[in-house]
């Protein structure tokens, strides 16, 4: 069955994968960047916005309500890392990335959830990071903005429950893309030896647990944090 899907931050990484994987499957997906999208399809919609603008946000959620009628699946995909000293982190830095991976999370919940309740369903998958459990130096400001998307993953899976919506994460181990190129390889090589799996996470990895969580079956799991790579 055909689904709509909104996955924030296709441009490039995993979410232009998540894309281009959901597109060669017949879905229907509505991207999202701040710069243009390379991905062509009949079937791919791209909305050149901030995740943090909440007008932007508002169109873009509108524009889709009224072009598909249904949202079957938001992906919160779109984040930036930083890695710095607290004492040498600039609060611009600190609340840009906060803007992106919190509150870019929190409105893309807020409005497309407006839809899926008058649905009574939908699926929403929100991305931590391994970062936020493992209290690495060099990386308070951004695990802790993960750290808060896994609370509101739990709270808004309360809040939504009642309308048949479904709020989870994935907490990704490092995968090569071009978050982690500028870190350096003995911090990455120090971060794997503490997974009980000692890799680097492969794209298969994320869309397997994205498949298990969207799946119709899978209809009394939410709250849930699922980290890949074992327990930490």
């Amino acid at each position: 069955m055909k689904k709509v899907f909104i996955i924030t931050g296709t441009r490039k990484g995993i979410g232009r994968q998540l894309a281009e994987y959901y597109l060669a499957k017949g879905h229907i997906v509505c991207g999202c960047s701040r710069g243009k999208s390379a991905i062509s399809d009949k079937n791919y919609a791209h909305y050149k916005l901030d995740v943090a603008n909440e007008d932007e946000v508002i169109f873009m959620i509108r524009s889709i309500k009224k072009k598909h009628k249904f949202i079957d699946v938001l992906i919160n995909n779109a984040g930036i890392a930083g890695m710095n000293h607290i004492l040498t982190t600039p609060y611009e830095n600190a609340k840009k990335i906060f803007d992106t991976n919190f509150f870019g999370t929190f409105l893309f919940i807020r409005e497309t959830s407006k839809i899926m309740i008058r649905q009574k369903r939908g699926r929403i998958i929100n991305f931590s990071t391994i970062a936020a459990t493992l209290n690495l130096e060099g990386e308070a400001v951004y695990a802790a903005s993960k750290i808060a998307i896994e609370s509101l993953t739990r709270t808004s899976a309360k809040e939504l429950a009642q309308f048949g919506i479904r709020v989870n994460s994935i907490s990704p181990t490092p995968i090569r893309t071009d978050l982690i190129k500028n870190i350096n390889k003995k911090k990455i090589d120090n971060l794997l030896k503490k997974q009980a799996i000692n890799r680097f996470g492969e794209f298969k990895d994320i869309v397997n647990v994205i498949n298990f969580l969207i799946d119709k079956n899978s209809d009394f799991i939410t709250g849930q944090t699922i980290h890949l790579g074992g327990p930490i």
